[in-house]
């Protein structure tokens, strides 16, 4: 039996949420899409909402979206996190897979890979 996801992602920028919504909307393994601007508001909903996945960007307005993928590796490790950014080079790839990141990807050429990987996601056995 499928289990439905529930995503979490966070950042600060409406355009990035609404693409990201309308192209997870599509998934049928999907049970809820949360979104937070901050650092702050991504904690709050994270202990809310237990998601199963975090779709991060590194640049928010409050704390680094590094600083919450190291949080939810520490409190919340079951998360798969994906992250979602526009500091796509090496040094940010290294420091985000160090950090516990399951997933790197460049905004500006990898942002069509999300829905692949959530579908991927589901067909694993949780």
């Amino acid at each position: 039996m499928e289990t439905k996801k529930r995503i979490l992602i966070v950042d600060d920028s409406a355009i990035i949420i609404d693409r990201l919504i309308s192209m997870l909307n599509g998934l049928e393994n999907i049970q809820s899409i949360a979104h937070a601007g901050t650092f702050s508001d991504a904690v709050s909903l994270l202990k809310k909402n237990n998601p199963d996945i975090a779709i991060l960007d590194i640049t928010l307005p409050d704390k680094s979206g590094i600083e919450l993928l190291r949080y939810i590796k520490k409190e919340l490790p079951s998360i798969t996190v994906i992250m979602l950014t526009n500091q796509g080079d090496d040094y940010y790839r290294n420091l985000c897979k160090s950090s516990g990141a399951d997933h790197f990807l460049d905004k500006s050429t990898e942002f069509e890979k999300v829905p692949a990987i959530i579908s991927s996601l589901s067909d694993q056995v949780v």
